[in-house]
């Protein structure tokens, strides 16, 4: 069993890069947010100054923290401005130099640094010791480093909203929504607005279509613009779909540019048909893309299950709309390919043709039925790759209107 990372202190991360998978310089870290009044004292992300902007990368990003700087899981963040929220605690800029008691015998210690390291768990990052002086010492000759946990005092206290949004912190997306719709609309409300954006986006997509909207409106324009940045691009769409058009465009103005482009492509669509339901976000490589560069691809976090059983081989551009569509190449096909080999020649010559953009719904199921398959490319006239339609998403589409309701309001009603 490997052993976990060393602690790094916070104070000698500020300034460090922030890499994204690439290598490419995002910006430089500016401080890390925590909630040390939680159970496990969870680090919730860190501010990162991008062109003397500051703005926030939750923690579910980071795939490494350490002295080197920071390297994120996926290259999307948000551009927006970061504005701290309740029970957030910068701590380069608060909790250093707080005064808090130490365990057990009651000494009164200044805070010097905070360790932050990955949580046992090894799903997130949290806050696992602290380089501590005698309160009352003019000189910080007198130091040692304590377990977080042994520290109290320090002033801090969790909202209830964020109590319960760490407590639910487990569960997985689905379990969380069930919880949500055994809320009032205003608990829920609070409870969404207190997980980070991506938590807060997975937990939206599992709710009906009407209640996440009239939870987009009471957290307000910007952070439901932020939760729509976060979401799958298909799932956004679904949603802004299901409101007025004036709400729409004045959402849609609220996203990122370049997050708000392929939301606004589905909309083009009816939503019962490929373009509607597909994710203009799948697995895409240029012909010179090796079996090594594909299997990475398909391994990243963010890449939904159903669109890592495939990459798409197109000519350039790489970005929906790309060039022609060259192929379909499967995962179990690039396994048994040395890594060096071209993921091109690995494309499936037996392969159906594309889906086109207006096939209604049961068409796409029957096409995956009948083919076998967890999604399938779609392709315009010109053979220009849109996107890719997965099995889930002709599920959700098929299924009664409602159903989502009526399987979380059990799942409430059945408890943990």
């Amino acid at each position: 069993m490997g052993r976990s990372p060393a602690p790094v202190f916070a104070s000698r991360l500020a300034g460090l890069a922030v890499l994204d998978p690439s290598g490419e310089r995002v910006g430089r870290l500016a401080d890390v947010v925590a909630a040390p009044g939680l159970p496990g004292a969870p680090v919730l992300g860190v501010v990162v100054r991008v062109r003397r902007r500051p703005i926030f990368v939750s923690a579910g990003r980071l795939e490494a923290l350490d002295d080197q700087g920071a390297r994120l899981s996926s290259a999307r963040v948000s551009l927006r401005r970061f504005e701290r929220r309740p029970g957030e605690v910068l701590v380069l800029g608060e909790l250093l130099d707080r005064v808090g008691t130490l365990s057990p015998a009651g000494e009164r210690v200044r805070v010097n640094d905070v360790g932050v390291s990955r949580s046992a768990d090894g799903t997130g990052w949290c806050l696992v010791n602290a380089d501590v002086v005698p309160a009352g010492a003019r000189l910080r000759r007198d130091h040692r480093v304590v377990d977080w946990g042994d520290l109290s005092g320090l002033g801090m206290t969790a909202p209830d909203a964020l109590a319960r949004a760490a407590a639910l912190g487990q569960l997985r997306p689905a379990e969380v929504a069930a919880t949500v719709m055994g809320l009032g609309e205003l608990d829920a409300a609070e409870l969404l607005g207190a997980l980070d954006d991506e938590r807060a986006a997975d937990v939206l997509e599992e709710l009906p279509e009407d209640v996440q909207a009239r939870l987009l409106r009471r957290l307000g324009r910007e952070r439901a613009g932020d939760l729509l940045d976060a979401m799958n691009p298909d799932d956004a769409a679904d949603l802004l779909g299901e409101i007025s058009a004036v709400e729409r465009a004045d959402l849609l103005s609220a996203m990122e540019p370049e997050e708000a482009a392929p939301v606004r492509r589905l909309l083009e669509y009816r939503p019962d048909t490929a373009g509607g339901l597909m994710n203009p976000e799948p697995v895409v490589l240029p012909p010179n893309a090796t079996v090594a560069e594909a299997l990475a691809r398909l391994r990243k976090r963010e890449t939904p299950p159903s669109l890592a059983a495939q990459v798409y081989v197109v000519r350039p551009p790489a970005e929906t709309p790309t060039g022609p569509l060259l192929g379909t190449a499967h995962f179990q096909r690039l396994l048994r390919e040395p890594p060096s080999a071209l993921a091109a020649t690995c494309i499936d010559p037996s392969a159906p043709d594309p889906l086109a953009p207006d096939a209604p719904a049961m068409v796409v199921a029957e096409h995956l039925a009948a083919e076998n398959l967890l999604a399938a490319p779609v392709c315009d006239a010109a053979g220009r790759l849109l996107g890719a339609v997965s099995v889930d998403d002709v599920l959700d589409a098929l299924l009664p209107k409602g159903w989502r309701s009526a399987r979380d309001t059990a799942s409430a009603e059945e408890g943990p």
